[in-house]
């Protein structure tokens, strides 16, 4: 059954969010499919309101949370959905979508400007607004581009005719380098000028002018002064002193432009970056972070993770970052949890360095829930498999290692080649861990007949006896393993002969560093065999018959085959069209 709601009778008006439903079920990374389910829910009973049937209003509903699940940094549509959710059940429901969206988003701007906006409209509590805005600005304030968020906050201000308040908010903006910091700065001159002296600076400043500027007209000789002249000559070093203060915020906001100028797109988009703007936000985190500004170095990271959020070289930066400040563990921890919501499973390294972190703190089983998590979505990634794997040696001993490479070989839901990747590493786990060669030997050869055509069998298997040979010339013995151990590989492995060359080249450079005085007749033989014309070359292409193919030779459709199996090696050592179980003896 669909995971989407079905709707009852043959309503035609619900038939095109059916399709767009079926079309989002199917390829659930497809945007445009997820554009056209929204908007075609939103158009149920010929547009929504207060009078919507249930049916309609259910429908709208589940398809913006869906939506928003997947997309939660899109914070234009979190406003979209307030505003319907405002028109429809009134303003709690539109606050409930805010309070989501903030939190999802919690460094835009735009959705935390519209959230205030939409709070100054809809509350009569100074107090409730104003503790809002403080919410906003702890989180967006430093914002380069953080204008409209102050407008809105001095707006209302305005309308309370709050007039110490506005200096106020202006005297935090002054320090802070923005994009328009100039204007906030000439507002702030022009109020400071009007503003009662003890509410221009703290009184430690203000005493401190007033003894200076006394200083001076007693060296001068002036004697008693009025006091109007008094005041304006304390002003004077006000204004100076935060003309300083200008200054200082014009060269922050100066070495800052170098890379905002180059931020093309400061908003989340599923579409890729540019290489040039991934570029930038590396050198702008290279800059910040050199800075020293915790909070500044902070507010970057928040940024560029919501325009970078599926690239997770930058997750894994600014949890490394994170980590190295002391007494940020769950700063850390939260920031690998938001990576695993956005950055896609296919690359699951990030999850794993979770998992690693949960470990360092002692929490082994919620490591090991991460590594079983990924597991569900991607049951074929021997990585993740050899990394639970040797969680488990670390934490419980070999045995226990060795249970989950028998638990995830005895999954149907793993296929073929990668069981076949996962009995190398076991027995790589045998010799390394255990320090048996002669284990280690045994799973290769009993699991050789059910995984004979898996190169990463033999890749593991060739690299193993290589491993075991001492230094220098090669003892008889060994070397007969290891050309036994190529031998088969040649003979009963039905892998295209492309394949079977790239394994040949590593064979014949061994004969040719490590081998014995007979190495170079063995080395010619196989050169001969694997690199000679067809018709010279049937020892290392006779074989088992395999769909379509007689004595090794492959008819089209089998080629075709090969080529697809040989890109799976290459790239993820998986073949995703030939899954299949085989017997495992391990024994």
């Amino acid at each position: 059954m669909s995971e989407f709601a079905s709707f009852g009778g043959a309503d035609e008006e619900y038939a095109s969010v059916r399709k767009y439903q079926a079309e989002v079920e199917t390829d659930p990374d497809n945007f445009e499919s997820w554009e056209n389910y929204i908007k075609s829910s939103e158009t149920l009973d010929g547009g929504l309101n207060r009078n919507s049937s249930p049916q309609a209003l259910s429908t709208f509903r589940e398809a913006y949370d869906r939506f928003l699940h997947k997309f939660p940094l899109l914070f234009g549509y979190w406003k979209k959905y307030a505003d319907m959710e405002f028109n429809i059940a009134g303003p709690e429901s539109a606050e409930m979508v805010y309070e989501r969206g903030c939190a999802c988003i919690t460094n835009s701007v735009d959705l935390w400007t519209d959230y205030c906006s939409f709070k100054m409209e809809t509350t009569h509590d100074p107090q409730i607004v104003r503790d809002l805005f403080e919410r906003g600005a702890s989180l967006v304030g430093l914002d380069f581009l953080a204008h409209p968020f102050w407008d809105k906050y001095i707006e209302y201000e305005e309308r309370q005719e709050a007039q110490d308040r506005i200096y106020a908010i202006h005297a935090r903006i002054i320090r802070i380098p923005m994009h328009q910091y100039a204007r906030y700065y000439e507002r702030f001159r022009n109020l400071a000028h009007t503003r009662p002296l003890a509410e221009v600076v703290p009184a430690d400043v203000l005493s401190r002018f007033q003894a200076e500027v006394e200083a001076e007209s007693a060296a001068q000789g002036s004697g008693s002064r009025p006091e109007l002249e008094v005041e304006r000559d304390i002003r004077a070093k006000i204004d100076a002193m935060y003309y300083e203060v200008f200054t200082a915020t014009q060269q922050e906001v100066s070495k800052r432009w170098t890379y905002e100028s180059e931020i093309k797109r400061p908003y989340f988009h599923v579409t890729e970056l540019e290489h040039s703007q991934l570029n930038n936000w590396r050198k702008y985190l290279d800059f910040e972070e050199t800075e020293g500004d915790f909070d500044r170095a902070v507010s970057l990271y928040e940024r560029c993770l919501v325009t970078c959020a599926f690239y997770d070289e930058f997750w894994f930066r600014y949890a490394r970052w994170m980590a190295a400040k002391d007494g940020k563990d769950e700063e850390v921890r939260h920031i690998y949890i938001r990576a695993s919501i956005f950055v896609p499973i296919s690359r699951p390294g990030i999850r794993m360095q979770w998992a690693y972190f949960e470990e360092s703190c002692g929490r082994v089983d919620v490591a090991a829930d991460i590594h079983a998590a990924i597991l569900m979505k991607l049951p074929d990634c021997v990585e993740v498999v050899v990394s639970w794997a040797h969680l488990q040696r670390r934490q419980n001993g070999l045995d226990a290692a060795i249970q989950v490479y028998r638990d995830q070989i005895d999954a149907p839901t793993v296929d073929l080649y990668t069981k076949a990747a996962l009995v190398a590493e076991w027995a790589q786990l045998l010799w390394k861990a255990k320090g048996s060669a002669e284990d280690a030997r045994a799973v290769f050869v009993k699991n050789s007949q059910w995984y004979g055509d898996s190169l990463v069998f033999w890749e593991k298997w060739f690299a193993f006896e290589l491993d075991q040979s001492a230094t220098g010339e090669e003892d008889k013995e060994t070397a007969e393993r290891i050309k036994n151990v190529f031998d088969d590989f040649r003979t009963k492995s039905r892998l295209p002969v492309i394949i079977k060359r790239e394994l040949a080249k590593t064979y014949m450079n061994y004969l040719v560093q490590r081998g014995g005085k007979d190495a170079m007749a063995v080395f010619l033989e196989v050169d001969r065999e694997m690199f000679g014309p067809a018709s010279i070359s049937t020892k290392s292409t006779s074989g088992p018959k395999e769909n379509g193919t007689i004595g090794g030779e492959l008819d089209e459709a089998s080629k075709r085959k090969a080529e697809a199996r040989l890109l799976a090696f290459y790239e993820a050592h998986v073949d995703p069209n030939t899954a299949a179980q085989g017997p495992a003896d391990f024994n």
